[in-house]
């Protein structure tokens, strides 16, 4: 793996999703019509207008930009609890959620579609596990294109939204295993059983607890779940998308890790990010990634 192998995966193929400015440590999005102001430390450049002139629907308030502890305030009437919204003709609810979050990731569009085409181009029969998969979108895209999937997530309130997010978008008789449980513990049992996957998704937080109060630490979990990932492969796997937010790393510690796990094959990584409107040309960083392929 080389610095060629570098990419910055810009997420910019939404109808229902815009960021409409960023600067001073916030951006201001577009959910929808529901336009929400909230932390974010990455946006270190000035924004189009101030931020104190943005007219925005709720604005998440904490004691600093990068504390995810704090709590919505309301211009006017909020809005209400959850909405729909739509990314290329599949259907979830936004939601002013806790810890400043929304329901959904919309940079992670950019890994939806290509793995949904990596599903189709295989033409044959593929098993998916999405692990940490929140609210559901990627296994939808999985599971639209045809493959089975797993879905596991350690949040029953995920699940249940992940649920709804899929009929919604009328796959609720899609082949999806909805899983709440610890992501190490369950990957293990499958070892032991002998599982196999075609293709493997991971998201994996920080910081983390499973539903019996299982404690997920990245930096030592990480690299053990790697080693299990290449475990899990079926003998013609077709990819593993790793994502990774809010820890000191590199996209080259990333993608290194990653291609060192699967012992072979090609790896690609680098950072992912949200374009702004139109007006200048400026893209939001989010966070890491690496791709692996046979």
């Amino acid at each position: 793996m080389t610095a060629e192998n570098f990419q910055l995966l810009v997420s910019d193929d939404w109808s229902d999703y815009a960021l409409l400015d960023s600067g001073d440590m916030r951006k201001l999005e577009r959910f929808g019509k529901v336009r929400v102001n909230r932390p974010d430390p990455q946006a270190l450049w000035k924004p189009k207008t101030p931020v104190l002139s943005w007219k925005a629907d709720a604005t998440f308030a904490s004691k600093d930009d990068e504390d995810e502890r704090g709590a919505w305030n309301f211009a006017g009437k909020p809005p209400a609890d959850e909405w729909p919204i739509g990314w290329n003709a599949l259907k979830l609810n936004a939601r002013l959620a806790a810890f400043r979050h929304m329901g959904v990731f919309p940079e992670h569009s950019v890994h939806w579609r290509w793995a949904a085409d990596q599903v189709k181009t295989a033409n044959r029969p593929v098993k998916a596990l999405n692990l940490f998969g929140y609210t559901g979108m990627m296994s939808l895209a999985l599971a639209k294109a045809g493959a089975d999937v797993v879905h596991l997530d350690a949040s029953p309130k995920s699940i249940a939204q992940g649920r709804e997010n899929a009929e919604m978008s009328g796959l609720a008789g899609a082949p999806i295993r909805w899983i709440c449980d610890d992501a190490m513990k369950f990957v293990e049992r499958e070892i032991r059983r002998g599982s196999k996957y075609d293709a493997i998704v991971l998201d994996p937080p920080k910081f983390g607890r499973g539903p019996k109060n299982e404690t997920w630490r990245f930096e030592t979990d990480f690299p053990k779940l790697l080693e299990h990932t290449q475990t899990l492969m079926s003998d013609k796997p077709l990819f593993v998308i790793a994502t990774v937010y809010a820890v000191r790393l590199s996209y080259a510690a990333v993608g290194q890790s990653l291609a060192g796990a699967m012992g072979g094959g090609k790896v690609q990584c680098g950072e992912m990010a949200i374009r702004e409107a139109p007006g200048r040309d400026l893209v939001l960083p989010t966070g890491l990634f690496a791709r692996w392929t046979p």
